[in-house]
């Protein structure tokens, strides 16, 4: 008896609603791409040129799924690299003086793209396509933002890259030490989250420039460090008596956008508890807001050039950083253990004094991960911000003296009173 021959799998016709939606998205963005090109010097494409280069990869791609076919998609790249070739001859003799090589990389992007529409994720290829137009789109203003970066800001985009890009993936993804609590991917993790949102405030300054208004000054100051913000408007105020007001109103705002960051640490380590750390945390940020408004509006006419921040992404504040919040993991830890929530309060307060991300995200990370009630970590959380405007005043009042110091404790007095009233009557 003959056995039967082997089925050869059956493919889709070439004309499927699969591949006419393929085909349909790769001249889409082909007109997106040509048309940007279109209005440049160079001539290599443009609106006609780029939707056939799509649709060149997208038929590419169809073509090679059929048996015995699968060496088409590498025909067709080369291909398109050898009419790259040839459109760029003048250049090669020296008879064209275009140094670019924007628009071929372009062109050999659409192809793929096109290719990547019928054997990849659609989402995806239509996403690449929109940025690479976005890219082609906004080229004058990208370089005219590199050429104003200083060695300064380019160190700093360096020094996170470092931090995030090279520092995090070697690092262990699993727990070590005492109570098992330490995870050296994790605490890094929160190490480059913190950093990130330093580096956003600081790029906030570079855009807005040193002449933000006092609202922008205490809320990108915050961002970016509120107590180096206190610091620096504190020894602005001691030697100059009219920005007495000024300083101290930044200084709020600063304590205030320290809220902001809360939120976002929040909503990255533990977003689905967000909903019940807002209530009460929110409530004290309302409150901030109100007299930051109040005291806005007594001393609005006295703007100030906003001092020049320090670089964000610096290594040795990260390492403190990951240290601390490390410390802070395993305190929280130990007092859990040998005293309940009243040892995870106390050391909120210690902590609080000199920082409130390290505390916020511990407890929120705990919270998420169900080892701690959400009632526990918020509590803790606003235990250390208390904490934090106590610090802040002190400093204050030593580097800007007793003018300043009574600035300060006049738009803290509300704040620290309606804090100590959720934390008291806060069902």
């Amino acid at each position: 008896m003959n056995s039967p021959k082997e089925a050869t799998p059956a493919l889709p016709p070439l004309l499927d609603s699969e591949s006419i939606i393929a085909f349909a998205i790769a001249l889409g963005l082909g007109l997106l791409i040509g048309l940007q090109r279109e209005r440049t010097t160079d001539r290599l494409g443009g609106i006609r040129t780029f939707p056939m280069i799509a649709l060149f990869g997208a038929l590419t791609a169809r073509l090679s799924l059929n048996p015995g076919m699968d060496w088409l998609m590498l025909t067709g790249l080369l291909a398109m690299t050898a009419l790259i070739l040839l459109g760029n001859l003048d250049r090669f003799r020296g008879k064209d003086d275009h140094v670019g090589v924007t628009t071929e990389v372009s062109a050999l992007l659409v192809f793929l793209l096109g290719a990547y529409l019928v054997l990849g994720d659609k989402t995806v290829a239509v996403v690449v396509g929109g940025t690479i137009a976005v890219l082609l789109h906004f080229k004058p203003g990208m370089h005219a933002f590199a050429q104003k970066l200083s060695d300064k800001d380019l160190r700093s985009i360096m020094q996170f890259a470092v931090i995030s890009l090279i520092i995090l993936p070697v690092l262990p993804n699993r727990t070590f030490g005492p109570y098992d609590v330490l995870n050296p991917f994790s605490i890094w993790l929160l190490v480059v989250l913190i950093v990130g949102i330093g580096l956003g405030g600081y790029a906030a300054y570079k855009i807005v420039g040193a002449s933000a208004g006092t609202l922008l000054s205490g809320l990108i100051g915050g961002l970016i460090s509120s107590t180096a913000t206190t610091v620096t408007y504190a020894r602005m105020a001691r030697t100059q008596q009219k920005a007495v007001g000024l300083a101290a109103l930044v200084i709020l705002i600063a304590s205030t956008s320290m809220y902001i960051r809360m939120f976002v640490e929040i909503t990255v380590v533990a977003p689905r508890k967000l909903g019940a750390f807002l209530p009460p945390l929110a409530s004290l940020f309302a409150v901030s807001l109100v007299v930051c408004a109040l005291a806005y509006l007594r001393i609005q006419h006295r703007e100030k050039t906003m001092p020049e921040p320090s670089n964000p992404a610096e290594l040795k504040p990260a390492l403190i950083f990951g240290a601390l919040y490390a410390v802070i993991l395993l305190a929280i830890a130990a007092g859990k253990e040998y005293f309940g929530n009243r040892g995870i309060y106390i050391v909120a307060l210690i902590s609080g004094f000199t920082d409130v991300d390290a505390i916020t995200l511990s407890t929120a990370n705990m919270a998420g991960a169900g080892s701690m009630e959400v009632d526990t970590a918020w509590r803790a959380m606003v235990i250390a911000s208390l904490a934090n405007l106590v610090f802040k005043a002190c400093a204050a009042g030593f580097l800007g003296g007793l003018s300043l110091l009574r600035g300060v404790l006049t738009l803290f007095s509300i704040p620290f009173i309606t804090g100590l009233a959720v934390l008291s009557f806060w069902p």
